[in-house]
């Protein structure tokens, strides 16, 4: 009798994403095709000119190609789907491609918000302490930082896919959303929810304010050291690496925390479609823009690799 109830309630197999309104499928299309394309033009140009040029070999910038292969593989996570269903009638997704998907989001998601407390410790030791700045952000703590950020991905996402898809699942199968978000799926959930919302605020709590508390001191420190700097160049050449910084991270922290600690619990649906939209798609937009045109490393070695494809040619 439990087993058959269990099949009943694991009777799903396949999701339906709403999406958007339908008046407007072509228009978003259009606008999200040229977003995705920028997103992967301008982050594989930031990672290529980081790899092509070696006086870019140094901490930051490997953290920001690090950010950019992020950026550009959390938008492939959605993106391309949803430019698909905005097209066409079949706007499914199958249960395990569901599942597939909120893991890969999730743990690129859990690994970027790390990556943003890396890249401003990196600053915080280039601007505090220049003079160990070599021997203290070395090749292996780089590596290490890194791949530290990436377990706690891999580990959380798991823990919060797990939570969520071993709830019985009975219909309806509509998500009211572009992509199978965890939130948006849980609504759906035969059960009660109760437990993995407690879960959620634990690990949500960890993975965003615990990062973001830590960037804030950060900076704290750091804006004090700023304003010791006695050249006015040097003053605001560091103010232009850190506004460029704490800008990005605002735009990604902020609708992140909304979402995910039930600070924006009583919003609608469409609500938390623009959220999601601005730190999955308009994040990663931008980041190439905020890290290479003020950037002036970037531009030149932008120019650098037209000189070489002109002279080979």
């Amino acid at each position: 009798m439990q087993s058959q109830e269990w099949r009943n309630h694991s009777s799903v197999t396949e999701f339906i994403l709403l999406g958007f309104s339908r008046n407007t499928n072509w228009i978003l299309f259009s606008l999200f095709l040229f977003l995705y394309l920028f997103i992967v033009l301008g982050n594989g140009l930031i990672v290529t000119l980081i790899r092509a040029d070696t006086r870019l070999h140094t901490p930051m910038y490997f953290f920001l190609s690090i950010l950019s292969l992020l950026d550009l593989s959390y938008a492939t996570t959605t993106v391309p789907q949803m430019l698909v269903h905005l097209v066409s009638k079949n706007k499914t997704i199958s249960y395990v491609g569901c599942v597939v998907q909120m893991y890969n989001f999730l743990t690129l998601g859990i690994t970027e918000t790390w990556m943003f407390a890396v890249m401003v410790y990196d600053r915080y030791v280039a601007i505090c302490y220049p003079l160990h700045y070599g021997v203290q952000m070395s090749q292996t703590l780089c590596i290490l930082l890194t791949v530290s950020s990436a377990l706690c991905g891999l580990t959380c996402a798991l823990i919060y896919t797990v939570f969520a898809m071993t709830l019985p699942y009975c219909g309806p199968n509509e998500i009211n959303h572009f992509f199978c978000e965890l939130p948006a799926v849980l609504k759906l959930a035969c059960a009660d929810t109760s437990f993995n919302d407690h879960v959620g605020f634990i690990l949500g709590f960890i993975l965003l304010p615990v990062p973001l508390s830590f960037i804030l001191a950060s900076y704290v420190r750091i804006f004090m050291a700023i304003l010791r700097i006695h050249s006015n160049q040097g003053r605001i050449k560091a103010f232009s690496t850190c506004t460029s910084h704490i800008t990005v991270v605002t735009m990604f922290f902020v609708p992140c925390m909304i979402m995910y600690m039930g600070l924006g619990s009583e919003a609608s649906p469409e609500d938390n479609k623009k959220l999601a939209l601005l730190y999955n798609v308009i994040s990663a937009f931008l980041n190439p823009i905020i890290y290479s045109l003020r950037n002036k490393d970037v531009k030149r070695a932008f120019l650098k690799l037209i000189r070489v494809s002109e002279d080979t040619q």
